[in-house]
């Protein structure tokens, strides 16, 4: 049976486009291992995995203890300048992205990161080009993943209904806002359980690769 295009594809980015989230968990531990919080690159990875950094503030304050008033802001130019000097892309994902673009899909890119952190990661992977502008970080939208507005916005943007459209996640957070933006989602296995991906909504699948497959984009 053939597989029917999508009128356009969302990609979340940490995880999907960039090989991010390791990164990301190392840069918040050393901040809160540094004001004395029992915290571990692997804990914040497992906590943290899909939030937006304001977010986390109550969980870290639940969990740990206080953080200062401007510690978003101070994660994120952490963040963002690690990224801009480190980040590598997810295997395969440069390949399947430049094939998608090719095939005249629109393509949007939705994160929960910063806009800043957001264009640090997609200038060094050097795609930022591909989504014509189609970009945007919860602070483009009311609420972040898992809240729809971020999908919806980005469906809005390629002229798309979202019905019509494919979210490409690998996060619980993004799956759940994929789903509640009425598109279909695709998940990358990567750092969560396949039956636990299923279980959201997703569909999932191994490797960036197979996604122009899974796409109708020969």
């Amino acid at each position: 049976m053939p597989v029917t295009r999508p009128r356009a594809i969302l990609f979340d980015c940490d995880g999907v486009l960039a090989d991010s989230e390791a990164l990301a968990a190392q840069v918040v531990a050393d901040d809160l291992a540094g004001r004395g919080f029992p915290v571990t690159p692997e804990l914040c990875q497992d906590v943290f995995l899909g939030r937006a950094v304001p977010d986390m503030v109550a969980v870290i304050e639940q969990r740990f203890g206080r953080v200062p008033d401007d510690w978003p802001a101070q994660i994120g130019r952490a963040l963002t300048r690690r990224m801009a000097e480190e980040v590598v892309p997810v295997p395969g994902a440069m390949q399947a992205l430049r094939r998608l673009a090719a095939s005249g899909i629109p393509l949007a890119c939705a994160s929960n990161s910063s806009r800043a952190e957001l264009s640090a990661k997609l200038a060094r992977l050097g795609v930022a080009e591909l989504f014509q502008g189609r970009v945007f970080s919860f602070e483009d939208v009311d609420r972040p993943k898992p809240y729809p507005d971020i999908y919806a916005a980005a469906a809005a943007s390629c002229g798309a209904a979202p019905a019509d459209c494919v979210v490409v996640e690998d996060s619980l957070p993004g799956i759940r806002a994929g789903i509640a933006a009425g598109c279909r989602v695709l998940a990358l296995v990567w750092e969560l359980p396949e039956a636990l991906l299923r279980a959201q909504g997703a569909e999932p699948f191994r490797h960036m690769d197979e996604l122009p497959g899974l796409l109708g984009v020969a």
